[in-house]
């Protein structure tokens, strides 16, 4: 698969086969196509190249609402165009599983509620949406998604806006999911967040080279000391991989 915008080619000749059960952490400097990749493995916009295949079947294949109920994706930036509580919000994420016209049952409105309860906003319920902070609003977005509940979860820079608890507990809730069957591909910042959850590591350079394997090969600090044309070194804590730019 390639992946290209504006006569860039950011990704060349990617190849990927990913299964349930696991957690793939995407890293790369700014303008690289970490959300452009995530985008296409969408099916949001077709690769430059190649294909994607979700279930052996061509993703272009599928038809919207059954996607959705496979597939879902946090993007990095949400907007709210319409006044909704939050509770309101988290049901969203019920609606592809909803027959046509109709309404959410006892069963939505149960998952919606426990989707807010993982992320700590379940005080929050009849809150309008437009009152939450940053932090409290992409934890909306992670329960959104959640309430969705599918097999494949596409996230992007999950953890914006979050203060360090509240990552932790985000990256955990979707190292859950991976742990339980589900496959997770997240685009993060943080390597020692990525060293600490996933199984599989994509390195995007930008200029169409890609690195991929498992996260305790392909994230060290060589590796990353390229990736971000900085001075990356790895240290031990508390039994821990850490890592730290200069």
């Amino acid at each position: 698969m390639d992946v290209s915008v504006a006569g860039r080619r950011l990704v060349r000749g990617f190849e990927l086969e990913a299964r349930g059960g696991e957690f793939i952490a995407v890293l790369g400097r700014n303008g690289v196509g970490k959300t452009l990749t995530l985008h296409t493995l969408a099916g949001l916009r077709p690769p430059a190249a190649g294909r994607v295949e979700l279930d052996g079947r061509d993703l272009a294949a599928w038809p919207g609402r059954e996607r959705a109920q496979r597939l879902g994706l946090l993007l990095q930036l949400t907007e709210d165009p319409f006044p909704s509580t939050v509770f309101e919000t988290a049901l969203i994420g019920r609606h592809p599983h909803l027959p046509f016209w109709q309404w959410e049952d006892a069963s939505d409105l149960a998952t919606a509620r426990a989707a807010l309860g993982a992320v700590g906003l379940a005080g929050l319920a009849e809150r309008p949406v437009e009152s939450l902070s940053g932090g409290e609003r992409r934890r909306l977005d992670v329960a959104t998604l959640l309430a969705q509940d599918a097999a494949v979860c596409l996230l992007d820079e999950p953890t914006n806006h979050l203060d360090p608890r509240h990552r932790n507990e985000v990256v955990a809730l979707f190292r859950a999911r991976a742990a339980a069957g589900g496959l997770v591909i997240a685009a993060l910042h943080d390597a020692t967040l990525a060293a600490r959850a996933a199984d599989k590591a994509l390195l995007l350079f930008g200029d169409g080279r890609w690195r991929y394997g498992d996260a305790a090969t392909i994230l060290s600090d060589a590796n990353l000391s390229e990736l971000y044309d900085v001075p990356v070194g790895e240290l031990a804590w508390r039994g821990q991989r850490v890592f730290i730019s200069a």
